[in-house]
């Protein structure tokens, strides 16, 4: 990866509403009882928002869920405000955003979380995981929903299938990378993702940032913010582009 100079980010915690998000994502927000970030969140969403790829490592439980669910349906409803002179676009008959989430458990959170941020919206989701009939799945795959939450290999039970049409997907989320390479679904990714059209924005979650991890994640991602909140495990000696956490309080120079 070419050497970029480092971004500063700062993590001080800020309004929803300084966003200027959606109406009706906002009023998913506020029903959350949410009114100001937490630090990865301030840390991301202004990035996400502006379509950068992003590297993020933050622990479990520091609210990354939502820092990319709210860009995730900020974009989603921008695209669907824009007119052709005669309305708004209708929805697209595609999926829009994948969500590769290592666990069931983890899966059915994010679902959770996007049907509370979305609920005033028009917005569509499935999760799609194991241990479960694959006919509800199939016919939410087959109806195009907006947003697909997936285990790994569960999607590729679909893919198989051709239950799961991926090609209008311009937005990749993957939440948990070293967990999913723990437990050995990297193969299963790679040919997921080479399902994917290779024009699209990509935001990998991970907990833990090591050499292995970094040197997967750079096959998927071009030229990425890294942006990390907290220590990290394994140092990451691959990245060259930077994006430094100022902590709350501090004032970027």
């Amino acid at each position: 990866m070419p050497a970029l100079e480092p971004t500063l980010c700062d993590t001080t915690p800020v309004s929803f509403a300084s966003f200027d998000l959606d109406a009706a994502l906002l009023e998913g927000i506020r029903d959350l009882g949410w009114v100001a970030t937490r630090p990865i969140q301030s840390a991301v969403i202004r990035l996400a928002l502006g379509g950068s790829d992003l590297i993020a490592c933050a622990e479990t439980g520091t609210g990354k869920t939502c820092a990319f669910v709210v860009p995730i349906l900020q974009r989603l409803l921008t695209e669907r405000a824009v007119t052709d002179g005669v309305g708004p676009r209708p929805p697209s008959s595609k999926s829009r955003v994948l969500i590769l989430a290592p666990t069931r458990e983890l899966a059915v959170q994010i679902e959770d979380e996007i049907h509370g941020l979305a609920y005033h919206t028009a917005i569509t989701s499935a999760a799609v995981y194991g241990g479960v009939d694959m006919g509800i799945q199939e016919r939410a795959l087959r109806a195009g929903v907006d947003i697909i939450v997936a285990t790994p290999g569960r999607l590729i039970d679909h893919m198989r299938q051709q239950n799961a049409d991926l090609g209008g997907v311009d937005l990749l989320v993957l939440d948990e990378a070293d967990r999913m390479m723990d437990m050995g679904f990297w193969p299963d990714v790679r040919r997921i993702i080479a399902a994917l059209p290779a024009t699209r924005q990509t935001l990998l979650f991970s907990a833990t940032i090591p050499d292995e991890v970094v040197r997967l994640a750079i096959e998927i991602v071009r030229e990425p913010t890294f942006v990390q909140i907290g220590e990290r495990s394994a140092p990451a000696k691959s990245i060259t582009h930077r994006a430094y956490v100022v902590p709350a309080g501090q004032k970027l120079e």
